[in-house]
């Protein structure tokens, strides 16, 4: 797969932007939370800057990486991230924290124009065979960094402060671009029969996805499977406070012993890519996940929540691969980025919707209670993709 220039060009680039991220990430969340002395809704909030473009945005950026050439496109919105960055570094040295907020919300949704971009060249030069394990490969790029990201992020953060630490996303951003830049110039657009102007497109693309069945049912999936994420996310700071009685700093163990099962999921899903079908792995890794789930919630021992933590990460990969490699084998090409665009912020909408309710929820109710029901709503999206698989299963036997 590393043979494929393209392939070989965007892992490259991912790894310099996740790496970023990472930083940003945490530095601005001990950043804020050092300011209003771990205050929940505060917490949640900076989750919901990171993740709401995806939602507003999602489906806009879609449909302009449809009408726009992909690798102008993911150069421009890395460029355009690392000015962003630079942009709050000045508010933030100015005592203005709330920029830190703002910069999150406008990285990320620049980045609703790239991502649809990179599917769209993985589709194109990507054989078919191989889609699965690209699909897995760029997950195991993700597992590397939740490993690596807490620990440099926090370490940078410590020992020399926010503004160190938004400088380096900056530059890091700035370096994928770069790295983007030298891929083969784009060649012209093939529109699809509806093309025209951007409002017909869009519709276009929801009509597209509208009269595709197994597009239809991801879409089920990904909100019953958002809303549970959404419901966690910002909790796992408390998680390490209330439930195992340790500091705020012993988050990033736990984050990376999840990280690190993550990274051997990957590399084993690599391994079974072309023997298992995505929409089987998708559903065995939401039913493990949702077990994993409710037994993190619960547990006040150190052990077993890394235990539970590294079967969860262990089955990640499953999820987003599966995720990933259905939503590129059931779309066309010329629809990959409104397909891309419009399905991902379901997921990504319900998940700020998560994100939004649950510091009220655990102050109302009670973390365990959090945690069992984003437990119950992953089983649930489970159960919703058998008609996929069963649908799958008869197609086979025929």
């Amino acid at each position: 797969m590393f043979a494929n220039r393209y392939v070989r060009t965007i892992i490259f680039s991912r790894v310099l932007l996740q790496l970023g991220i990472w930083i940003r990430n945490y530095s601005v969340l001990l950043f804020v939370t050092e300011l209003t002395n771990n205050n929940p809704v505060y917490v949640s909030l900076i989750s919901v800057a990171e993740f709401s473009p995806i939602f507003i945005f999602g489906l806009i950026g879609g449909t302009f990486a449809d009408r726009w050439r992909p690798k102008r496109t993911m150069v421009r919105s890395d460029l355009l991230s690392s000015l962003s960055v630079i942009a709050v570094l000045l508010a933030v040295m100015n005592g203005g924290w709330i920029a830190l907020l703002i910069g999150s919300f406008i990285s990320a949704s620049l980045s609703q124009f790239s991502q649809p971009s990179a599917m769209k060249l993985y589709k194109r030069h990507v054989p078919v065979e191989q889609l699965q394990g690209v699909m897995a490969m760029s997950q195991t790029v993700v597992a590397l960094f939740t490993v690596l990201g807490p620990v440099i992020g926090t370490f940078i953060f410590i020992q020399f402060g926010i503004n160190v630490s938004l400088i380096l996303t900056a530059v890091l951003f700035l370096g994928s671009s770069l790295i983007l830049s030298s891929l083969p110039r784009d060649g012209e657009e093939t529109r699809s029969v509806d093309s025209g102007g951007f409002m017909k497109e869009l519709t276009a693309g929801l009509r597209y996805i509208g009269s595709n069945q197994s597009l239809r049912t991801l879409c089920l999936t990904f909100a019953a499977v958002g809303l549970a994420s959404g419901l966690t996310q910002p909790l796992q700071i408390f998680l390490v406070i209330e439930k195992l009685g340790q500091d705020k700093q012993f988050l990033q163990w736990l984050v990376m012993a999840n990280g690190a099962a993550m990274l051997v999921g990957g590399a084993l899903i690599m391994g079974i890519a072309k023997k298992v079908k995505p929409q089987v792995l998708l559903m065995v890794g939401l039913l493990i996940s949702a077990i994993c789930t409710i037994g993190i919630g619960a547990s006040t021992t150190i052990w077993l929540t890394i235990v539970l933590l590294v079967i969860s990460g262990l089955v990640y990969p499953c999820i987003q691969g599966g995720i990933q490699t259905l939503l590129v084998r059931n779309t066309e090409g010329s629809f990959i980025g409104r397909v891309s665009g419009a399905i991902m912020p379901v997921f990504m909408g319900m998940m700020v919707t998560g994100m939004f309710i649950t510091g009220y929820l655990k102050e109302s109710l009670s973390l365990l209670t959090v945690y069992v029901v984003s437990g119950a709503l992953t089983i649930v999206g489970a159960t919703l993709l058998l008609p996929l698989v069963m649908v799958k299963r008869r197609k086979a036997e025929q």
